[in-house]
Formats: structure tokens, C-alpha cells, sequence
């Protein structure tokens, strides 16, 4: 949940710069379905779900660098995923009305070489700033 802009570095990415670094986020970017959870832990039901949403939320990092976004999944197996901010040809962001409000939402992240999203993660604190670095670090020709 922690967007940290002197996060240690990860050993493929150790050379740069780390802008940005979260994991997404359970309660402000899904607050009424955090609440109903909770209550079902208080009636015994909904410990697993909780405990589950948590281990995908702390096992999922988007990092932005000066050179690449990567996108990081898994605690046991994982998944990177990333795309050289050179390459990128769109950056969407978006965020529902809630989600506004709690300053989190959706990043996609699409590159010339691929026809979809390369990158997609919701619940992302401060996605307007994640658009912003990836903007700046952008190469334009």
C-alpha cells in the first residue's frame, strides 16, 4: 500500500533510479468489499477471503524506474512483466468515482510492439503520479 519513491532496488533493476514503488492496495480501492470482508471475519466466514486478498495485494509491485515499468505478481511462483518506457505508446489510467476519492486506480500500459495492454493493475495508489513519472521518463522522437 506504501508508495515508496527510495524503495530498495530489485537486482534486474539495480543500475536505476526507483521512482515509484506499491503494491496495490485492499481498502481504498475496493472500500465497501474491504468493510463486508471484515464483517464476515467477525463472524468466522471471511478470514480466508481476507487472508487470500491480502497475499495477492502484497505479492503484486509495480515499479516505475527512469528506464522501465515492471509489473511483478506472485509470492510462491511469479510473473514480471516489463515494458522499456522507450516502447511505450499508451498510458491509460482509470478510476471510478470511489476510487478518486481514496487515490487509487487502474494503469494500463501498452507498448508498439503489442496490440493490448502489457501492463494492467488496478488499485494503484496515486496513479496520476505513476501517468506523470512514465510520461516524463517517456523518450520522445
Amino acid at each position: 500500500m506504501n508508495a515508496n519513491t527510495d524503495a530498495p532496488d530489485h537486482a534486474s533493476v539495480n543500475a536505476e533510479k526507483v521512482l515509484y514503488e506499491a503494491h496495490t492496495s485492499m481498502f481504498r480501492n475496493s472500500p465497501m468489499l474491504f468493510v463486508l470482508t471484515i464483517i464476515l471475519c467477525l463472524v468466522g466466514v471471511g478470514i480466508i477471503i481476507f487472508v487470500v486478498w491480502l497475499i495477492k495485494c502484497k505479492a503484486t509491485t509495480l515499479t516505475v524506474t527512469e528506464e522501465r515499468t515492471r509489473l511483478r505478481r506472485g509470492l510462491l511462483s511469479k510473473s514480471i512483466t516489463e515494458v522499456w518506457h522507450q516502447d511505450i505508446r499508451n498510458v491509460q489510467l482509470d478510476q471510478t468515482f470511489f476510487q478518486r476519492i481514496f487515490d487509487v486506480g487502474t494503469i494500463g500500459i501498452s507498448s508498439a510492439g503489442q496490440g493490448g495492454l502489457e501492463i494492467q493493475v488496478t488499485g494503484i495508489p496515486q496513479p496520476d503520479r505513476v501517468k506523470e513519472l512514465i510520461d516524463q521518463n517517456r523518450k520522445r522522437e
